[in-house]
Order: C-alpha cells, then sequence, then structure tokens
C-alpha cells in the first residue's frame, strides 16, 4: 500500500470511527429520550426513536460519506470489499478489517456518550435480552435489503441519495422488521454498553451479529445476480468518494 493510500486511509478511518460513533450516539440517546418522553407509550417511543434515527443518520452519511464512503458497518464494507475485489474496486482485505474495527471501537464510545449526556450509567451493560428465531430471521431481512439498497443505487448512479434513501429505509425497517433492524454487528456491540431501551443484552448478541453476516451473503448474492455491472462501482458504496489511487484486479 502506498504512502498515499495509507495517509488516505487514516482519514477514512476517522471518518467512520466518529460517523459509528455519532449513529450509535443518536440510537442510543434518542431511544432514551423516549423512553422518559413517553414511558407509558412504547409504540410512540419506537416512533420517535426510529424518527430521530432516520434523519441522523441520513445527516451522518451526508457528513462523512465524501471522505469514507459513509459505511458505518462492517457488513457494507465486507461486501463491498468482496464485489469490487476482482475490478480493482473498493476496500482491499487490509481496509476492511480496519474499518470494522474502528467502526465496532466507535459504536462504543457512542453508546457511552450517549449514557454521558442522558446521566445513565456508564458502567453497566444491557439486560434486554433479544433472541429467537423470529428476531433473527428480521436481521437477515433488514441486513440483506440494506446492502442490496446500497449497491442498486450506486449500480444505477444514484449514489448521491443514499443518504435519504438509506436514512429511510432504517427508519421504515424499525417496524417492519421483528428485531426492529439493528443490521449492523458494530451497532450490534456498541449498544451492549447502554441499559436502556435501545440496547441488547450480551447474550444476544452473537444471534444477531451470525444473522446479519447471513444477510450480508444474501444480498451479495443477489447483487451480484441482479446488478452484474456493479463490480466496477464499488468505489462508490454508500456514497461517490476519492481513493488516493486505483488498485489492480486481483
Amino acid at each position: 500500500m502506498s504512502q498515499d493510500r495509507v495517509s488516505d486511509l487514516g482519514r477514512r478511518l476517522v471518518a467512520e470511527l466518529l460517523g459509528t460513533g455519532l449513529l450509535v450516539t443518536v440510537v442510543v440517546g434518542s431511544g432514551i429520550a423516549a423512553q422518559r418522553l413517553s414511558p407509558d407509550d412504547v409504540g410512540l417511543q419506537l416512533l420517535e426513536n426510529s424518527t430521530a434515527t432516520f434523519l441522523g443518520l441520513t445527516v451522518l452519511i451526508l457528513m462523512f460519506g465524501p471522505v469514507s464512503g459513509a459505511h458505518f458497518n462492517p457488513v457494507v464494507s465486507a461486501a463491498d470489499w468482496f464485489l469490487g475485489r476482482r475490478g480493482g474496486t473498493g476496500l482491499t482485505g487490509t481496509e476492511v478489517l480496519a474499518y470494522s474495527v474502528v467502526q465496532t471501537a466507535g459504536a462504543v464510545m457512542g453508546a457511552v456518550l450517549a449514557n454521558v449526556m442522558f446521566e445513565v450509567s456508564v458502567t453497566e451493560l444491557s439486560t434486554t435480552d433479544r433472541t429467537g428465531a423470529n428476531l433473527w430471521v428480521g436481521e437477515v431481512v433488514a441486513t440483506a435489503g440494506l446492502v442490496v439498497l446500497i449497491f442498486a443505487l450506486a449500480r444505477s448512479g444514484r449514489g448521491m441519495l443514499a443518504a435519504p434513501a438509506v436514512g429511510a429505509y432504517i427508519g421504515a425497517a424499525y417496524w417492519f422488521t421483528s428485531s426492529t433492524s439493528f443490521a449492523n454487528p458494530a451497532v450490534t456491540i456498541g449498544r451492549v454498553f447502554s441499559d436502556t431501551f435501545a440496547g441488547i443484552a450480551p447474550g444476544s448478541v452473537p444471534g444477531f451479529v451470525v444473522a446479519q453476516l447471513v444477510g450480508g451473503a444474501v444480498a451479495v448474492a443477489l447483487v451480484r445476480y441482479l446488478y452484474p455491472g456493479v463490480i466496477s462501482l464499488a468505489d462508490d458504496v454508500v456514497v461517490p468518494h476519492p481513493h488516493a489511487e486505483p488498485r489492480s484486479p486481483r
């Protein structure tokens, strides 16, 4: 990896760290606020939480997308590598690992930040159990739909619509999936660190992460079949962003 690409990677990693962290702050923080504002109405809590997440995610993609692509999600980063590797586009394997590490670290820090702002204990892990085949199916559906949407936008040259489209999808998936659409291993891990409305117990994490990985694999298969030309466009995921230099196809 050249010096220019290493320097560029550093900026992208900072963007992914901040973006994923602030995303979890939005999710957890709005969950805490919703629980306090509407303590007797779970449906209203979910509406408030999903609306804030939709709007917050849209803004964060617009903010950090031009730097790193605004993946904020290890499954999206892995799909970007897998689909782009033969065309010399997208992330390298090393970059996927680096993205995933900072995304997860950012998610944990984002949950802690939300706890601090709302005076919630930062030493207690979530006790909210989220387990069962129905929830895992929900995560497969949520994750697969997210990844297919992202690559469909890139393939059709509409990557700049990703911010509102991805935000809208996640906001809607809060309601149409049984799991309320975590759809992101890093965010799932981050939400362990807040014993609040938006949290998830540590014991529930493996099932969710496995389901998300399955959803990502399903999405990759669908993208390769439906959008065969997407290999050359992996650099446009989630939104178009510059790389320091092109890579040789593998």
